[in-house]
C-alpha cells in the first residue's frame, strides 16, 4: 500500500472560539485527543498536525506529535493540508478535523478504505443515515444525496431529498466532515477557483462535483460531536467525564 498521511488542521484564531485547539479536555488538549485517535488507524502510515500558530506547534511537539508550520492566509483546510504535505512522496491525504475529539478510528479507516476501493474517484468522505427532524432541518447538518454506487451527487444545507410526493425516504444522510484526498487531485484542486454552487451553500465539496470529479461515500455509524463553541466543549467534558 502507498503511503497514506492523516493531517490534521489547526488554526488558533476562530471566531466562535478562540485557541480552540489548545482547549483543555482532562490532562490533554484538544488536538493532543485528535492525534492520539488517530495514532490508532489501521491504515494511517503518518499523523501530522499543520497549524499556524507556534504555541499549538510546540504542545504537539511537547507531547511527542509530529507537526509543521504553515502560513496564516490559508484558505481552508484542505489548502492547509495540502501546504502540509506538498513536497512529500504520498499518495492518499486524510483530512481530519482538529475539533472533533471523540473521532473513531474506524471511521477514518472506512473513508481511506473507499478510496481504496474506487479508483475513479479523486475524493472520498463518510455519511451517516439521519431521520431526526431537527438535524435535517439545520442548516448546520449537511445532507449529502447518493447515486445508486454510493457516490455524492450533491451536498446541501437543505434537506435533500425533497419529498414531492406521499412516498418518502425513511432517512437522510448526513455527511462527516472528514476527506480522503488522492495527492494528485488535491494538487488541482487547491489551484482551482471557487464554484458557483460552493459559493452559494459555502461548502467547498461542491468545487469537486461542479468540475466533474467523484466523491465515493461510505456509510458510517459515528454520532459527530463537533466544538465549534465552550459550550459544546462542556458536553465533550461531560461525555467524558472529565
Amino acid at each position: 500500500m502507498n503511503k497514506i498521511i492523516g493531517i490534521i488542521p489547526a488554526r488558533y484564531k476562530s471566531v466562535r472560539f478562540e485557541g480552540k485547539p489548545l482547549a483543555k479536555i482532562g490532562e490533554k488538549t484538544m488536538v493532543q485527543m485528535v492525534y492520539e485517535r488517530c495514532l490508532e488507524s489501521k491504515l494511517l502510515n503518518q499523523v501530522r498536525v499543520a497549524t499556524d500558530d507556534q504555541r499549538i506547534y510546540e504542545n504537539v511537539l511537547s507531547f511527542g506529535g509530529e507537526a509543521v508550520l504553515t502560513g496564516e492566509n490559508i484558505a481552508t483546510g484542505s489548502d492547509r493540508c495540502y501546504e502540509a504535505v506538498k513536497n512529500q512522496d504520498c499518495e492518499i491525504i486524510v483530512n481530519i478535523q482538529g475539533d472533533e475529539p471523540l473521532i473513531q478510528p474506524k471511521v477514518i479507516d472506512s473513508c481511506i478504505q473507499a478510496i481504496l476501493d474506487a479508483p475513479k474517484a479523486v475524493c472520498s468522505t463518510p455519511v451517516v443515515e439521519s431521520n431526526d427532524i431537527e438535524e435535517i432541518y439545520s442548516p448546520n447538518a449537511i445532507k449529502v444525496a447518493l447515486n445508486q454506487d454510493f457516490e455524492a451527487l450533491y451536498f446541501s444545507r437543505y434537506p435533500i431529498p425533497y419529498h414531492r410526493s406521499q412516498i418518502q425516504i425513511k432517512e437522510y444522510y448526513k455527511h462527516i466532515g472528514l476527506y480522503c484526498y488522492r495527492k494528485n487531485f488535491l494538487e488541482k484542486y487547491v489551484t482551482m477557483p471557487q464554484t458557483p454552487l460552493e459559493l452559494s451553500e459555502s461548502l467547498e465539496q461542491l468545487r469537486i462535483l461542479e468540475n466533474g470529479y467523484r466523491i465515493q461515500c461510505c456509510l458510517v455509524d459515528y454520532e459527530s460531536i463537533g466544538v465549534d463553541t465552550k459550550e459544546d466543549l462542556e458536553k465533550v467534558r461531560k461525555i467524558l467525564g472529565v
